[in-house]
């Protein structure tokens, strides 16, 4: 029964390749350390204004190798080690300098949803250091208690399933803004047990009370704040639409006036407009095609970053200058010059 199950799936994997959760490959997902190796990657400079990001002599360096789909990676800065997904072998790895690659959590969810994304996504940490999981199988998202037991923050809208959530950011007013869009289900959109006819972008107070923002974004991906709180992104990974919205933050609640932040589907590189994060001075750094696209915040193209395997995410580690990231089958990082806020 599972040889039919992976039969069928395997019309949608090139969209969940480029979107955030599939891999065609074949691998299997034995994580390894085989030691860091330097030079992992290049950096493609288009505007000098990425000189003062990125130093010329950035070694790009691959700390470890053989994941599934690599994912939604959180630095804590409490414990100084990174959390990451592994979507498709359904598990969150751990790394750091002192101990190195570890296993935190598999599986992720118990059951058969009939696919292989049904891990975890995007991670979080809150502000009491419990981390955070956008899960695909579970449709949910959930927290991981002190004790290690999980909390279901949030499954439903309006009596409704949630698509599958994906990605989140933290406003400062304790409101966790998060991405719904269907890459967790069989089918996609056109999935028997979808419920709701759209994928939105949403917000989840303390108390546990979910807002929608946004219903008009195709598919939703990764989402950020800028340092002022008063411009929101939120990536587009449809292959029919590779672009960074930008959206208007009302009041520290409502989000309006959407508009394209930058458009890439004149790229033929593999990737689309996933993962992101923005820098204390309001630059982002946006996985997408070939790699991770670098912007001012006046939507300039400064440069990209381009490790060896092609980003889905990225996340601030160390002391918030090491850009961490997730790329398909292995986990890369790079020392920069700026650096951005770790939750």
């Amino acid at each position: 029964m599972k040889s039919v199950l992976q039969a069928s799936v395997v019309s949608i994997l090139v969209i969940l390749l480029t979107s955030c959760g599939g891999d065609d490959s074949g691998n299997t997902g034995d994580a390894e350390q085989t030691g860091i190796t330097d030079n992992a990657g290049m950096v493609e400079r288009v505007d000098p204004r990425l000189d003062a990001l990125i130093p010329f002599d950035a070694n790009i360096q691959k700390l470890a190798g053989g994941f599934a789909f690599t994912e939604g990676p959180v630095w804590d800065r409490r414990t100084n080690q990174l959390y990451f997904s592994d979507l498709r072998s359904n598990a969150i790895h751990t790394w750091s300098d002192a101990a190195g690659l570890g296993t935190f959590l598999q599986p992720v969810f118990e059951g058969d949803a009939g696919h292989p994304s049904v891990g975890s996504n995007g991670l979080n940490i809150d502000s009491q250091g419990r981390l955070l999981l956008m899960e695909h199988g579970s449709r949910v998202v959930s927290r991981i208690e002190n004790d290690g037991s999980r909390t279901t923050l949030v499954d439903r809208y309006r009596g409704m399933r949630l698509n599958s959530p994906n990605d989140s950011a933290w406003h400062s007013n304790g409101w966790l803004y998060f991405t719904d869009p269907p890459y967790g289900l069989v089918g996609l959109e056109e999935d028997p047990l979808r419920e709701l006819d759209y994928n939105g972008i949403y917000r989840l107070s303390p108390a546990g009370e979910i807002q929608l923002l946004e219903r008009n974004q195709t598919r939703p991906n990764g989402i950020a704040f800028s340092p002022d709180e008063q411009t929101l992104y939120v990536a587009n990974s449809d292959a029919g639409n590779k672009v960074w919205y930008a959206y208007n933050v009302v009041g520290n609640s409502i989000i309006g006036n959407p508009r394209v932040f930058y458009n890439v589907n004149d790229q033929s590189s593999e990737g689309a407009a996933d993962g992101m994060k923005v820098d204390i001075n309001g630059n982002l750094f946006a996985t997408g095609p070939g790699g991770v696209w670098v912007f001012a915040a006046d939507g300039t193209h400064l440069g990209t970053i381009k490790p060896d395997e092609v980003p889905a995410n990225v996340a601030w580690g160390d002391d918030g200058s090491t850009l961490y990231m997730t790329a398909r089958t292995g986990l890369y990082r790079i020392r920069l010059t700026t650096s951005g806020v770790i939750p």
